[in-house]
């Protein structure tokens, strides 16, 4: 009996699922640096190669934990959307740059350079790597998915992203 219990063991671990890593949090102490991550799918897409809208700042009294950080929203009724489904919601790769992952590496995401594709959220670094990253972003987000379940569980960067000035979310 025995070696069939490991062996239940095993499938059953592997069926559950993976641990996430560490979601990227700035020096604002909020995910996505304190911008609602509902409020993107109200905003009007840019096509590519433009830049997008703004994003909505969060509120610092109106808040859900997920995923080892806080996340910051606009209103009541985007933070119960957010509860409700909050793997819709968060940005891939734990708000690490799209790009980034889809070479290997783990940094971090800018809330003010995004897009939505097949209803998930990516951000990315900067200004030039969005360039990259839009040359092929089928491909790029193919990559990214192949490389993050290897990088994943790695710690959260560290780094403070390039060209944005976060502000912290509205009180």
């Amino acid at each position: 009996m025995k070696p069939l219990a490991l062996a239940l063991a095993a499938a059953l671990a592997l069926a559950s699922p993976a641990l996430a890593g560490e979601q990227y949090v700035d020096r604002t102490g909020f995910a996505v640096s304190g911008y609602d991550v509902v409020a993107y799918r109200t905003l009007v897409q840019a096509p590519v190669g433009s830049d997008q809208p703004a994003p909505v700042p969060g509120r610092a009294d109106i808040t859900a934990e997920w995923n080892g950080a806080t996340f910051a929203f606009a209103t009541p009724e985007n933070r119960a959307a957010f509860l409700a489904d909050p793997a819709r919601f968060a940005p891939q790769y734990d708000g690490h740059c799209a790009y980034g992952v889809s070479k290997g590496g783990k940094v971090p995401g800018n809330p003010a350079l995004w897009r939505i594709v097949d209803d998930k959220l990516y951000l990315n670094i900067t200004r030039n790597v969005v360039g990259f990253w839009e040359e092929d972003i089928p491909g790029n987000i193919s990559l990214a998915e192949g490389n993050w379940p290897g990088i994943e569980a790695g710690k959260a960067s560290a780094n403070p992203i390039p060209e944005f000035t976060s502000a912290a979310p509205v009180k």
